[in-house]
């Protein structure tokens, strides 16, 4: 019989009840370290006092009005984004998902408006994640994703990952755009070099694309800077935010520069839920804290120790780990044995980490891990890594 709750998720048997910063709690009392975040979600750890304060403190004004209507922290936050970052104009949605369709949508009506209605394809990579829709799927279009559920949307081509050559000659008159994660997350914690994502800033450029980055999980400070892109000094055209912008909350938004967005004018878009005063209120706040220099200047500090931490584990376990992956605190351990094995024994020694492709590891802690925490991390980690170990060598 098929349970209340479609079961599309294998769900670990943990059953949380609290969480305090990097802590969760199960029901039965044990103490878990959150090396997780709800997929990179939580991006100030869980209960956070000052998130606290801002929900509660809108709960008890208003907590939803028709994006008919003006709403203040709409407008607030939008201006903290739009003055922290490339962007002219913010779009408020639920989710990164939705953030997918509207950046979608948006490169293709740029195109329609300018004159060149044909200019309707976009480039995605393989490894690439950018959600569930029927859109994002289809960007994607890997048989995991897309099988069962034809006919796909048209207009992606998949282009190998770090295949330039194949990028160059995939562009023709119907290429609209290129989009790429700047560190792709489900792929396994894969960044995308500084120099050649200024090339493909040039490319776009002298190509006439919209470059498209998707930052939903790598951005909102996660790698030490607001936003990855800004590691490698150039500006995409539309961008993705989602999961840390919200600090736990339902959020996320689409960033673009007034030229990328002429386009969307009254009716051409729309969202119930998304940009309410709930959310936007969380999200103000998370921007205050992610946004501050110092702030995001101890994520590269700790990030470091974690990194270090890690290589460590790698020189103690060269049968388990063979590789650290990513920047900031978007890290990855490449493992020997599955993946799954490794992530289970953490649940072992009360410590949660997240499964990625390519047999990686990944490590998304809150942004505001103290050095102690990651110390208490890589015990964990180690305690979880002789585990698996022990169970290879008993065969």
């Amino acid at each position: 019989m098929i349970p209340s709750v479609l079961p599309t998720y294998i769900r670990a048997p943990l059953h949380f009840v609290k969480g305090e910063g990097a802590w969760l709690i199960e029901e039965d009392g044990r103490r878990f370290l959150d090396l997780g975040s709800g997929i990179a979600v939580n991006a100030l750890g869980h209960a956070h006092p000052a998130l606290v304060t801002a929900l509660t403190e809108q709960a008890q004004k208003v907590w939803h009005l028709s994006n008919l209507y003006e709403i203040p922290q709409q407008e607030a936050l939008a201006a903290a984004l739009v003055d922290a970052t490339f962007a002219d104009t913010v779009f408020f949605t639920n989710s990164g998902t939705e953030a997918a369709e509207l950046a979608v949508k948006m490169a293709r009506k740029y195109w329609y408006e300018k004159g060149q209605p044909q200019k309707t394809t976009i480039l995605t990579f393989t490894g690439a994640f950018h959600g569930r829709s029927s859109a994002a799927i289809a960007a994607v279009g890997t048989e995991k994703m897309v099988k069962g559920f034809g006919p796909l949307l048209p207009g992606f081509k998949q282009i190998p990952w770090g295949d330039w050559d194949a990028l160059d000659a995939a562009i023709d008159e119907t290429t609209g755009a290129i989009m790429i994660e700047p560190i792709q997350g489900e792929g396994g914690i894969r960044p995308l070099p500084d120099a050649d994502l200024k090339m493909l800033r040039k490319l776009c450029d002298d190509k006439e694309l919209l470059l498209v980055l998707d930052e939903v999980q790598c951005g909102m400070g996660r790698t030490g800077k607001l936003f990855a892109h800004e590691w490698a000094g150039v500006t995409p055209d539309i961008m993705m935010v989602a999961k840390g912008i919200g600090g736990g909350f339902p959020l996320g938004a689409v960033l673009a520069t007034e030229e990328a967005a002429q386009g969307m004018v009254a009716g051409t878009h729309g969202s119930t839920y998304g940009g309410n005063p709930l959310g936007c209120a969380v999200g103000l706040e998370v921007m205050k804290h992610v946004s501050d220099e110092a702030f995001l200047a101890n994520v590269n500090r700790i990030g470091g120790q974690l990194r270090q931490g890690l290589e460590g584990l790698i020189a103690a376990h060269p049968d388990i780990f063979e590789e650290v992956r990513g920047s900031g605190l978007m890290l990855g351990l490449k493992c020997k044995p599955a993946v799954g094995e490794v992530v289970k024994a953490g649940y072992d020694n009360l410590v949660i980490t997240v499964p990625a492709g390519d047999n990686v590891l990944r490590l998304l802690p809150p942004l505001n891990l103290s050095e102690e925490e990651a110390a208490e991390a890589i015990k964990r980690l180690d305690a979880a890594a002789t585990e698996v170990a022990s169970q290879i060598t008993a065969g």
